[in-house]
């Protein structure tokens, strides 16, 4: 049996070698033909297209495998209508789809229950969870907190006196540890508004 196997980690500094290393040992203790690795490191679980997910399933209608495992279902989709619209296109292909952690495999009428639901499940968690932070950051906001890093205090001054002595926005913003941006807005909101003083600061 043919073997094409999913790993997927959401930012570039962490490792999918975890997965792939459990994935490629049920394998072989199996006894499957490994015949691809697709990973995608740094790709949100939130998309539906990513570069390797895009080419494993270029290859199942290709027919270039017989199963697709991935180390846990919510490595390969996080919502439910992106899970489903794929397990609807391999079940068509004639392709079998095994989530290691959860040990569901949807050649199976109950392994393609359990995967629905527990697919439902976990979305549904997600929502809550993305709903109790933004309570919490309205409930922040109407309190009078201010989020965010707190802005950068540049004085005017310094700036003014630095550009006067032919420095370079970007030797500047260096000098003083700011963004370039952050000097070009103060010269710019200096030039508007020539009744400023020393004193102001950002």
């Amino acid at each position: 049996m043919r073997i094409g196997i999913y790993a997927r980690v959401s930012t570039k500094d962490q490792s999918c070698e975890l997965q792939v290393r459990d994935l490629r040992a049920y394998c072989a203790a199996r006894g499957f033909d490994l015949v691809r690795e697709y990973v995608d490191v740094g790709q949100s679980g939130a998309k539906d297209s990513r570069p390797e997910l895009n080419k494993l399933m270029d290859d199942a209608r290709k027919r270039k495998f017989d199963v697709i495992i991935v180390w846990r279902f919510d490595r390969f989709a996080r919502s439910t209508k992106h899970l489903l619209t794929a397990l609807e296109e391999f079940r068509s292909l004639g392709i079998q789809f095994i989530s290691y952690q959860e040990n569901v495999d949807t050649s199976t009428p109950l392994g393609q229950a359990l995967f629905t639901i527990v697919s439902a499940v976990a979305q549904l968690e997600r929502e809550l969870i993305r709903e109790r932070v933004s309570a919490g950051i309205r409930n922040a906001r109407a309190n009078g907190k201010k989020l965010g890093r707190p802005r950068a205090k540049t004085n005017l001054v310094e700036i003014l006196q630095l550009r006067t002595k032919g420095y370079s926005l970007r030797k500047i913003a260096a000098k003083l540890g700011i963004g370039d941006a952050t000097v070009r807005d103060r010269l710019r909101t200096s030039a508007e508004n020539p009744q400023m003083n020393d004193a102001n600061l950002l």
